[in-house]
This record gives structure tokens, C-alpha cells and sequence, in this order.
């Protein structure tokens, strides 16, 4: 039995040979080549295959360009609201990461990214971060980017009963982020050319721009055609609404809440005009635009129209920009711009303020339908106690009438240069003690005259010395 089994053996392993070294019909190439060929082959393909599955693992832990962008605008932001349990991770995070730990909704073609990536996905921001450079960080320092899905979130897909305010450059939502906060989302119109540029002239004009006296710009939203603008929100209204709206038949509006709206508005002006490089011009100051919060603090908004100039330089504008009523004469007729149109419209707003009426009322008889020349006759027939409006219940001092009264007619001087400027107007609505010429004119009455107890008699020396030289000439 044995031998027959070695019998076998040998057998077997010959006709393995043979089939081995049997040539194939492909080139009469022996059996075992190809056999040893294609082994080979799959070796190769296996070890090609490792190194890609390995270098796309690779590239997703140390690169964010795969991570799939809404916008193309937006590459990267900071780090804003990270909550404790996510972890800290420094510098910079990727928009693909702002999806993926749940600060905005996310959509499906990310989720099936994520699904994807799940090996990766934690590395992701870390190294890939430092490839962008510092200064497309700074360029977006002063907040942060959102996306429509997330200001879709806020507003309730833009909802009518979210709507807060409405212009003819867009409409502004009240929202809801999912931090708890509240903000006003101004949703630019998608007419071509106007809402890019002013959508462009807004960033650029008031991102980094932060004072009390003016609503601060948080963030905005590029996604596609849609431009969005995202504000702090100021909770008490405008300022047209307090004085023109149905508030009963006494203002909450006093007049020294009256002077503090117009100070502050006036600051926040003076700060766009003298405290920036280059200055910024708002070109649409009007009380819609002047937004109150709990404690009656006026806070500018809406710096849609505003333009960007150097110093020593006017602009001139290819369309004349903003509200009928407030616009200045020579902006209106020669489309000369410049900080001198603030002043003139901040002189029709503050005229609004004292008085309680519109910069063009048709409502009223003829000659009362302007505000400027009804201003104008009542002052000049010093009738300026009649001007204040009448649901002010505790009327100022005569002082401080005239003090306001003598700031309007500077504002509204139809010669540009004679306006002064916001800051001045700042320093003469503070100011204690104000010179008028009445005033001027007492006081230096009363310096000529002289003080009791003292001869009028005032001795004449001269006099005597030529009586003497009379007598002298007498004589001869």
C-alpha cells in the first residue's frame, strides 16, 4: 500500500510539472510565467491600493479643502460659542467644522461627508488651519460668517411676523440663534449690482467700527446671490416711531430725553467723521434710522448708504442717495459729498425732535408743509416758544430753547463750510454755559461802567497844560 500511495505521489507531482511547463496558447509562454505574472500583478494592485486609501485618510486629517463649502467666500472662520463638551481646539476651525459639531443645521450632503470621513473627521481644522493666511483671518476679526440655513433657522425662513423693519435697500428680521441671543438680520434686496455694493461698502465700512452710539455689525451671510447683515438687536423701536406714532397725549419723549437722543446721536456721527481714517459718511441720517433702546440711548443704524472717504476729499456721487426731506441742497443739486451732508440732515433731524413734526408734511397748510422754512419764519418772528412739540409736557428753560434753536439754524446753513462740525455740535449741546449776543452785550455794559463809591469827575491833566500854554501865548 505504501508504495503504490509514493506511486501516486510521484505521479501527481509530475502532471504538476508538466502542466507547469506546458506552453499557453498566448505566445507559447510557459504556464508557471503566467502564473507567477499575474500573482505579481495582484500584489501590485493590492500595495497601489493601500496607498491611496491611505493618502485620501491623510489628506482628510490634515486638509479642510475637501470639506464641502456652501459658499465659496467663505473659507474659514473663528472659533465663536464653542461649548465645553466639544473640546478646546486651537486657532482657527473650518465651516465644515461649525457643521459638524451642530452650531447651525446640518444638511445632508455633510452628513454623508461626515458618514464618510468619521476616521478623520477629528483632526480636521487642526493643521489644515495653518495653510490660510493671517491676513484673510484679520480680514473677518470683527465677527463671524453665517450661512442661509442657520439665519433660516433664526428668522423662521424669514417669516412675515419676524419682519422688524422694512427700507428700499432690504428687510430686517428679528432672529433667534441657536446660542439664545437675539439679533436683527437685514436681508440686502437681490437686485444686481445694488445689493453687492452695499453689501460690500457695509462690511467694509462698519465691521471693526464699535461705539455705543452706533448698532454694531456681527456678522453677515455671502451664501450665493443672498447678502445678509447681521446687527445687534436694539429692543425699544426708532425714533420715528416715538415721535410720530400714537403715544398718547403726553410723550414719554421729555425734553431731556429729547437732548439725549440728539447728543448721542451726534456723537455716534462725530466718531464715524472724526474718528475713523478714512472717514465714513453715513448719507442717510433720519430718524427711522436712529434706534432706541430700554434706556432711551440712540444708537445709529443703517450704514447701507454710507461711503468711504479719504481725508480733505469730497465725493462725487453718480446718484444722489437717501431721504427726501433730509437730503442737503448742494448734495441734491451737484451730488458733492461730503461730512457736511450729515450735518445738514442731523439739522433737520434734531428740528424733528424739538418740534414732533416730519422734514415734509403735505398734511399741513402751505406754508407749514416744509419744515426748514416754517423753522425758519417762526424763529425770525421770535416765536420759537410756539415751535417745541406740543405733547412736551415740561417745557425747557428759555436757555436751553435757545441753545437748541441756535444749533439747528447752524446745521441747515445753505453755505456748506459754515456748518460746524459733528464734534463742535457735541461740545454746543453740553456745553453749560453757551455766549449768546445778548448776553455778550450785557456784560460788557456793565465792565464800562464804574464802580460805586468813585467820582465821575475824571481829572483832566492835558486840559490844564494847554490853558497854560493859552495864557503863555496871551501874554506874548
Amino acid at each position: 500500500m505504501s508504495a503504490s500511495g509514493n506511486a501516486s505521489d510521484v505521479t501527481s507531482k509530475s502532471s504538476l510539472s508538466q502542466t507547469l511547463n506546458s506552453d499557453t496558447p498566448f505566445l507559447k509562454i510557459k504556464l508557471y510565467v503566467v502564473v507567477v505574472v499575474a500573482i505579481c500583478i495582484l500584489l501590485v494592485s493590492i500595495i497601489v491600493c493601500v496607498c491611496i486609501f491611505w493618502k485620501r485618510k491623510m489628506r482628510v486629517k490634515h486638509s479642510s479643502s475637501l470639506i464641502p463649502l456652501v459658499s465659496k467666500e467663505i473659507v474659514e472662520i473663528k472659533e465663536v460659542g464653542r461649548t465645553d463638551n466639544l473640546g478646546k481646539v486651537e486657532g482657527k476651525i473650518g465651516f465644515g467644522d461649525l457643521l459638524k459639531m451642530g452650531e447651525i443645521e446640518v444638511i445632508k450632503g455633510i452628513e454623508e461627508e461626515k458618514e464618510k470621513n468619521k476616521s478623520g473627521e477629528s483632526d480636521v481644522g487642526g493643521s489644515g488651519s495653518s495653510n490660510v493666511s493671517m491676513a484673510d483671518t484679520q480680514n473677518i476679526g470683527w465677527g463671524r460668517w453665517y450661512s442661509l440655513k442657520e439665519l433660516e433657522f433664526a428668522t423662521r425662513v424669514f417669516a412675515d411676523e419676524n419682519v422688524i423693519g422694512e427700507g428700499g435697500y432690504g428687510v430686517v428680521y428679528k432672529g433667534f440663534l441657536q446660542d439664545g441671543s437675539v439679533v436683527a438680520v437685514k436681508k440686502l434686496l437681490n437686485n444686481k449690482g445694488q445689493a453687492e455694493k452695499e453689501f460690500e461698502v457695509e462690511v467694509e465700512a462698519i465691521g471693526k467700527v464699535k461705539h455705543k452710539n452706533l448698532v454694531g455689525l456681527i456678522g453677515c451671510c455671502a451664501d450665493g446671490p443672498q447678502r445678509m447683515l447681521v446687527y445687534e438687536y436694539v429692543d425699544n423701536g426708532n425714533l420715528e416711531q416715538w415721535l410720530h406714532g400714537d403715544v398718547g397725549p403726553v410723550s414719554p419723549l421729555t425734553w431731556d430725553i429729547r437732548m439725549k437722543i440728539a447728543v448721542g446721536t451726534a456723537k455716534g456721527l462725530a466718531y464715524l467723521h472724526e474718528g475713523l481714517e478714512p472717514k465714513v459718511v453715513h448719507r442717510d441720517v433720519k430718524s427711522s434710522n436712529i434706534l432706541l433702546d430700554k434706556k432711551w440711548n440712540p444708537k445709529v443704524s443703517d450704514f447701507g448708504l454710507a461711503k468711504l472717504l479719504g481725508s480733505e476729499t469730497s465725493y462725487v456721487a453718480t446718484r444722489v442717495m437717501g431721504t427726501f426731506g433730509y437730503v442737503s441742497p448742494e448734495y441734491a443739486s451737484t451730488g458733492m459729498l461730503n461730512e457736511g451732508s450729515d450735518v445738514y440732515s442731523f439739522g433737520i433731524l434734531f428740528m424733528e425732535i424739538l418740534t414732533g413734526r416730519s422734514p415734509v408734511d403735505y398734511s399741513r397748510p402751505p406754508g407749514e408743509m416744509n419744515l426748514v422754512e416754517w423753522f425758519k419764519g417762526m424763529v425770525a418772528s421770535r416765536r420759537g416758544e410756539e415751535i417745541l412739540d406740543p405733547l412736551i409736557e415740561v417745557q425747557p428753560s428759555p436757555r436751553a430753547l435757545k441753545r437748541a434753536l441756535l444749533v439747528c439754524l447752524r446745521c441747515i446753513d445753505l453755505d456748506a463750510n459754515k456748518r460746524p462740525k459733528m464734534g463742535q455740535i457735541v461740545h454746543m449741546l453740553e456745553a453749560d454755559e453757551f455766549p449768546f449776543r445778548p448776553e455778550i452785550r450785557v456784560s460788557r455794559e456793565k465792565d464800562t461802567l464804574p464802580p460805586q463809591g468813585v467820582s465821575n469827575k475824571v481829572p483832566h491833566p492835558i486840559t490844564h497844560g494847554t490853558g497854560s500854554n493859552l495864557e503863555r501865548s496871551r501874554r506874548r
